[in-house]
């Protein structure tokens, strides 16, 4: 048996009391870090839940609702079912009309900006050709340009080829998304290992076919990102499709609720009741796009977990 004298006991009893401090102080500053980031999350929450909260409950009141009663609380009249069915029964129905007009515009722009970013970043970033720097360069540059400085232009161009007023005018445009690229050329760059496509091309694959077979499924995760980038872009799209388009017909959600609007607020009478009904169409407009980010967020997760895997 070993025994402590008395004044080595003493000696870790100050030890012990003079840590118990510092470890006390670093647990408070902790907890208080903590407390302001849930803070700041929470009026985060608020800042992006708000908007979404408002228009939920404008959408159930009539218009004379929307401006005699509080804008954060429902009113008396519970009008959703109502102002759905009106909304969609107005003009005979062709709020319908511009929602798969909408549909159809986002998905074709979507997927096939998606496939081009994926093929373009991939052929920067596993491929190295004569000027391959310079119109990487050249891409990033067009990020900077305004959408809007390219409409007019764009106009003038579909004019020359007779494509104004269809549906192309809209799609094509869409197709081209440099930021979509830069994200596929930096995704790409680590995501598909060099040792894989020198595998394959060792087992006598040509380039293409490693990039559907062996590629492209490294990718997904960067390919949903550029998807719904483009997605939301393309359905929040109002400036091209106003130009582009002159049938009613043709709209996207956007210009056919702008229009409304503009009926509402420049009419009187049963004009004025339109305003329920673009607040209820823009309610309605934005569940496919909630829909699309619950169905696809299981890829990003699948993404970052084969990347914690790999590392």
């Amino acid at each position: 048996m070993t025994s402590t004298s008395p004044a080595t006991s003493s000696l870790r009893t100050a030890g012990a009391t003079a840590t118990a401090p510092p470890t006390r102080h670093r647990r408070s500053l902790a907890q208080r870090r903590s407390s302001v980031l849930t803070l700041g999350m929470l009026a985060l929450l608020i800042y992006f839940l708000l908007p979404l909260f408002w228009l939920f409950v404008a959408s159930t009141k009539t218009t004379s609702d929307l401006f005699s009663s509080f804008g954060l609380w429902f009113a008396g009249d519970f009008s959703l079912l109502s102002n759905i069915h009106d909304t969609f029964t107005q003009n005979d129905g062709v709020f319908g009309r511009w929602m798969l007009n909408t549909v159809f515009y986002s998905v074709v722009s979507a997927g096939g900006a998606a496939f081009l970013a994926a093929l373009g970043g991939y052929g920067f970033a596993k491929y190295r050709f004569l000027g391959n720097n310079v119109l990487f360069a050249l891409v990033l540059g067009s990020i900077m340009v305004p959408t809007t400085a390219l409409a007019i232009p764009t106009y003038l161009l579909f004019s020359e080829v007779g494509l104004v007023n269809t549906p192309w005018a809209i799609i094509l445009p869409s197709l081209v998304s440099p930021f979509g690229l830069y994200l596929m050329r930096i995704y790409a760059q680590d995501a598909v290992p060099d040792s894989l496509i020198e595998a394959g091309r060792i087992d006598g694959a040509g380039e293409m076919r490693i990039f559907f077979a062996l590629a492209l499924r490294s990718l997904a995760p960067g390919i949903v990102t550029v998807l719904l980038f483009t997605l939301v872009a393309t359905w929040n799209n109002y400036f091209l499709p106003l130009i582009m388009l002159n049938d009613p017909d043709l709209y996207p959600v956007t210009v056919g609720l702008a229009s409304w609007a503009a009926q509402a607020v420049g009419g009187s009478g049963s004009n004025a009741e339109l305003l329920a009904l673009v607040v209820t169409g823009s309610m309605l407009s934005i569940v496919p796009l909630i829909a699309a980010f619950l169905l696809l967020q299981r890829y990003w997760q699948s993404g970052l977990s084969a990347g914690g895997v790999k590392g």
